[in-house]
């Protein structure tokens, strides 16, 4: 049997990623002209959907020929062929099964005319869409997600802060000596690969500092009238105040403080920066854009917006009145310092001396926040919050989220951390809610 694979792609993969086509190695690659329909529906628009479908459509550009319709075209060295496969009928058993031809539908019935076509040869259908994969293995057709940017394992990025015992000599030089003790000294099995948090004999929070390589003592600080509830918290607020850590990725369930800790740190520090940038994706309810909501662009995007301006009230009720905080807050909004807006306006920008904050990080795909960190300039930090088990995106979930694939390809990176929150402080009835409903 031949081994070099057929994969026909669905049309939210070339969406998902621009560039899988460089993806699947020495197998060969069809895409179904339905495909290209679809994608010329889709090119009009400021979203990031839009701005994928005309690069995908950019890159087959580069590729034409009349070879795309005629045996395909190689993608380059060592990878395959990619070809432009028409429409095809409908076999007796897919109009029994799906008598109405949607485009879903009409990339099944290319996948089956393939898989016929070539009986020596795996033909396989690569699509985000659940309900589309089990369509096809309902017909005998094989099936599977796209999964180059997977992370493998989602536990790692799930775990709760580790602890360690050490001996008590160690413990009370680590509360003597602000600078840390030698990481070598603590004699772990293996030393953490980037900035990490740790918890020592149950009650001692300490975290791995790469730069000096040694161990130092967390405090709990106070900011902005937030201050940390758990031992979770505290390490976030260290990360957060930390100015060589550029990159952050905080995850946790609803009412974990993730995005509460961010504003509060980056208020903390306006000083050191030009800007402190709060935004979120709008994730539109049942697949319909900002174009169907009454009002201009900002009565539309306000919203999705209210979670953000939520957390800024809850700030502002911790501050006493006409104190200077509370003064700077209304002199940064003012002034356009402290800015809260719709992620998809950053586009095209170079946030430089920026404190950047990206709420609901989890309904990114891995693209758009490559996007979003290359937007960083000199003297910026990011932060990225989520929860990667509370995904809205009908083509994302805990392992193909743009924050789960950052915080996989990052770890171990001198300018990166991140920080899992487990234990929820919103309230009692909320906690319970997220672990029982």
């Amino acid at each position: 049997m031949n081994t070099v694979k057929i994969f026909v792609l669905d049309t939210n993969v070339v969406l998902h990623d621009f560039k899988c086509l460089y993806n699947f190695q020495e197998n060969d690659l069809v895409l179904p002209i339905v495909v290209l329909e679809e994608l010329d529906k889709m090119k009009k628009g400021n979203d990031q959907i839009n701005y994928n479908a005309r690069e995908f459509t950019r890159e087959l550009d580069k590729l034409a020929g009349d070879g795309m319709f005629n045996g395909g075209v190689k993608l380059g060295e060592k990878l395959g062929k990619l070809s432009i496969e028409t429409g095809k009928k409908f076999s007796t058993e897919l109009k029994q099964s799906f008598p109405e031809e949607t485009p879903d539908h009409r990339i099944l019935a290319i996948t089956e005319y393939l898989a016929k076509k070539h009986p020596d040869r795996q033909v396989i259908l690569v699509t985000k869409d659940i309900n589309l994969r089990m369509k096809a293995k309902s017909t005998g057709l094989l099936a599977q997600d796209y999964k180059s940017d997977k992370v493998r394992d989602i536990k790692e990025i799930s775990k709760s802060i580790e602890k360690i015992d050490c001996p008590a000599e160690l413990i009370t030089r680590l509360y003597e000596n602000p600078d840390g003790i030698p990481a070598a000294e603590l004699k772990m099995k293996y030393l953490p690969k980037g900035n990490a948090y740790f918890i020592l004999n149950d009650n001692v929070l300490a975290c791995f500092d790469v730069a000096g390589h040694c161990f130092r003592r967390v405090d709990k600080r106070r900011c902005f009238g937030i201050e940390p509830r758990n031992a979770e918290q505290t390490f976030c607020m260290d990360a957060l105040l930390r100015h060589e850590i550029q990159l952050i990725a905080i995850t946790g369930k609803a009412g974990t403080g993730k995005t509460l800790l961010a504003l509060a740190a980056a208020l903390a520090q306006n000083q050191l920066y030009e800007q402190i940038y709060l935004a979120r994706p709008i994730v539109p309810l049942a697949n319909r854009d900002l174009g169907f909501l009454p009002g201009a662009a900002k009565d539309k995007i306000e919203p999705y917006m209210q979670p953000l301006f939520d957390n800024l009230s809850v700030i502002r009720q911790q501050l006493k009145q006409n104190s200077n905080e509370l003064h700077k807050i209304e002199e940064m909004q003012k002034n356009d310092r402290l800015v809260l807006s719709a992620l998809a306006f950053i586009r095209g920008r170079s946030l430089s001396q920026t404190f950047f904050i990206v709420d609901e990080a989890q309904n990114l795909t891995p693209h758009e926040v490559k996007t979003i960190i290359t937007r960083a300039g000199e003297g910026t930090k990011i932060v990225l919050t989520g929860d990667i088990e509370q995904i809205d995106s009908p083509y994302l979930d805990a392992q193909s989220n743009g924050l789960s694939y950052l915080t996989d390809k990052m770890n171990g990176q001198p300018f990166f951390t991140h920080i899992n929150l487990i234990k929820g402080e919103r309230s009692k009835l909320a906690e319970i809610a997220s672990h029982l409903l």
